[in-house]
């Protein structure tokens, strides 16, 4: 099939299409890791999103449902250097192509991921357009379609990846924890199951009061797409609840925590988005290799008097990674310490919670 991807500076490239024939829009981001392409494709956070990879050769190991960290796709637009579509691997159940078509996702192979991902990085995320027919395209009506898309903070990408209605995984556990779906991964699910925490899975919308009701002994909010200022539903819990539970947040978690309790955030200039992304621990001295995956972060100078204090920073930009509160079990954290596909360097996150959460 015919591609054609233009981005709003004007940029133009054309390849070769896969994945679902139409059209698509979205803020442009390139992710560095090596491995775990099933993992990102089905990571509600990218919703919104046209995911780059930077490793030039995706989809040689197939598609696996054990990898998925949500039941879809959720990229907006994939593009990659090179399409494998024959892919090797002894539990594939089918190549990246048709799993792309069965979703409704546009893809683009054959083109110079390199070089757009240095633009990105010299000028900042950008928005983009892609069409993908079996007929030609003109360039122009794709690069009008990428100038229309409106910046990203102008979507509710929450309310399109959370959960509709209240789901509980776990019974056995001594304790129980409401975890506020903002666009939640499934392997920080995984993560509290497996040290026998039970999980109430919650709607970005929920009540504090339903909280309340539903006798958990803390309070976890999780990944998920966009600007964290949006999500004013979650900020307002936890600026109500803080005080009666113990509260946890990753990655947009972690920014609506600092946003309840009078912190402010800003957009980065083209984000953190791969396995690789090192963060210190100011308290212990370690430094970590982390995953992450996100465009906003919290502004540090905003957190003066809110009781918030920095607990971790990212030794590239040094950007805020992780706040806790000063009297009050509040913690935030920017990075994916369930990290899936790796590195598992903070999974001792969870085991933190674990521990608060029995003595809560």
């Amino acid at each position: 099939m015919y591609a054609v991807l233009a981005l709003a500076d004007g940029t133009v490239m054309e390849g070769a299409g896969f994945g679902a024939e139409g059209r698509a829009e979205g803020e442009v981001v390139f992710n560095t890791s090596l491995v775990g392409y099933e993992e990102s494709i089905t990571d509600p956070s990218y919703k919104g999103q046209i995911l780059t990879f930077t490793y030039p050769l995706i989809g040689n190991y197939g598609v696996r449902a054990e990898r998925f960290e949500s039941d879809r796709a959720q990229v907006d637009v994939l593009v990659v250097r090179e399409l494998c579509d024959y892919p090797q691997h002894r539990d594939s159940a089918q190549s990246l192509d048709p799993f792309l078509k069965e979703h409704g996702i546009p893809g683009i192979t054959g083109v110079d991921t390199r070089a757009l991902t240095r633009r990105i990085r010299v000028h900042g995320v950008i928005n983009g357009a892609l069409w993908v027919s079996r007929s030609p395209i003109d360039p122009d009506q794709v690069l009008k379609a990428a100038l229309a898309r409106e910046d990203i903070s102008s979507y509710d990408l929450v309310g399109r990846v959370s959960t509709s209605e209240s789901v509980t995984y776990g019974k056995s556990g001594e304790k129980s924890l409401a975890l506020i779906d903002c666009g939640v991964k499934h392997s920080i699910i995984r993560s509290l199951l497996k040290r026998d925490i039970n999980v109430h899975l919650f709607p970005y919308t929920v009540r504090p009061e339903e909280v309340e009701e539903s006798g958990v002994q803390g309070i976890l909010v999780s990944n998920g797409p966009g600007d964290p200022q949006r999500v004013e539903s979650a900020v307002h819990l936890v600026r109500e609840l803080h005080r009666e539970y113990p509260v946890f947040g990753i990655c947009l978690g972690h920014q609506i925590i600092s946003l309840a309790l009078g912190g402010n955030t800003y957009k980065l200039k083209f984000g953190h988005r791969g396995t690789n992304q090192p963060v210190k621990d100011l308290i212990s001295g370690k430094t970590f290799i982390t995953s992450q995956n996100h465009g906003f972060a919290v502004d540090r100078e905003s957190l003066e008097g809110t009781g918030l204090r920095v607990t971790h920073v990212n030794l590239n930009d040094d950007s805020v990674e992780g706040v806790e509160h000063e009297s009050m079990p509040v913690f935030g954290f920017q990075a994916h310490p369930e990290a899936n596909p790796g590195p598992r360097d903070m999974d001792h996150w969870f085991d933190m919670v674990a521990d608060i959460l029995r003595g809560a």
